[in-house]
């Protein structure tokens, strides 16, 4: 297939994202409005014998501090047929067009899964006192035409960091956790939780637990729970008006795009979350929770009621974003895996995400900068 690549519409992007079964939430046009310190466009890639666009990609371009050179970000894309036999003649063009923008970085994540791993897998690495990490274990699934994906980029002198883009230390997360819906009964599901998460979600119940949709209107309530959260586990929150712009932005794109969630006990809000849907895939993408009422369980009701809501809208996976590839119960992300592989489920690596430097000493410059900071 021989390709031209040109900018497109948002129209032209959103009607050929939403042509496909499901994309990145990151690569959705509505994405460029929440990320508002960035620059963006969106590209699309052309069959150049029937005219039909066969591909898109939301760059953000972040401009280098007083002079007019761009770092190019494509988060989870772009949206291209990663396995196809020429990927070489759909990645140049773009390395070409992003130069002519003033870009003198590009970094991608190639939205391809390597490995994974069921929940039944990585409960025997955990009780292995030798497996300190996810790719200690051996996989469930492997896909081949992943490694030719790495190779191919490879060859065409894309890099990256010393940690094979692994864990936590990328932009975005390398392992996520995922529960499977297709084909499959929400009894099904629910049966594949383990004892602790089943036992808990009946302990809510029981205890009158309700778990409610918010609007726009209640996002000053999960900024207070969201803070709490920070506090405890030692993170920089975002500020409310990032939510804000996200709930804005997202859903005037689709009204269904981004839903938010409490679980309430006697009329207080103990936990919350944010919910993200693109076709049949749909995130689990900020979570929060108060310090107390911790014992009638409210995040189990609550993602037991989003998964629920997420299986009425059809979707083919529940994505609960990312997790450490640790299995060391010593590391302080060891909590996430382990709270989340209570749900069956499936923890799976994609490829990462990977840098192509156009102008070397710029490149090496953003590297250095990055690393200290």
């Amino acid at each position: 297939m021989s390709l031209t690549l040109r900018t497109i519409s948002r129209e032209q992007h959103l009607a050929f994202i939403q042509s496909l079964p499901s994309a990145s939430h990151m690569q959705v046009p509505a994405w460029a409005d929440v990320k508002a310190e960035w620059r963006s466009e969106s590209l699309g890639w052309f069959d150049e014998r029937t005219g039909h666009l066969v591909g898109a990609g939301l760059v953000l371009y972040r401009q280098l501090p007083k002079i007019k050179r761009y770092l190019a970000y494509l988060p989870e894309g772009p949206v291209i047929n990663w396995y196809a036999p020429n990927l070489d003649d759909w990645i140049q063009p773009m390395l070409a067009h992003l130069k002519q923008q003033g870009a003198f970085s590009v970094k991608m994540g190639p939205p391809v899964i390597i490995r994974r791993w069921n929940a039944e897998t990585i409960k025997k690495g955990i009780q292995d006192h030798d497996v300190k990490r996810l790719r200690d274990l051996e996989a469930d699934y492997i896909e081949p035409r992943a490694f030719e994906v790495a190779d191919k980029l490879r060859r065409m002198g894309w890099q990256q960091g010393e940690d094979g883009g692994a864990g936590f230390g990328d932009v975005q997360p390398r392992y996520v956790y995922q529960v499977p819906l297709a084909n499959r009964s929400l009894e099904e599901v629910h049966k594949n939780f383990n004892q602790l998460w089943r036992r808990n979600i009946k302990k809510a119940e029981k205890a009158g637990v309700e778990v409610v949709q918010g609007g726009y209107q209640d996002l000053a309530e999960w900024q207070r729970l969201y803070e709490i959260t920070a506090v405890r586990d030692h993170f920089r929150p975002r500020p409310l008006s990032y939510f804000q712009r996200m709930w804005t932005a997202l859903n005037t794109e689709d009204p269904n795009r981004m839903r938010l969630y409490f679980a309430r006990h006697n009329g207080v809000n103990l936990s919350a979350a944010t919910m993200l849907i693109v076709g049949g895939h749909v995130w689990y993408s900020y979570g929060a929770s108060d310090n107390i009422g911790r014992e009638v369980r409210p995040s189990n009701a609550m993602q037991w009621r989003m998964l629920r809501d997420a299986y009425a809208l059809g979707a083919t996976v529940y994505d609960l974003r990312g997790i450490s590839d640790s299995l060391d119960e010593s590391d302080h992300l060891f909590g996430l895996i382990q709270f989340k592989v209570g749900t069956g489920g499936q923890a799976a690596e994609y490829l990462g995400e990977w840098d192509f430097p156009l102008n070397k000493l710029l490149h090496k410059a953003l590297d250095i900068y990055m690393s200290r900071r």
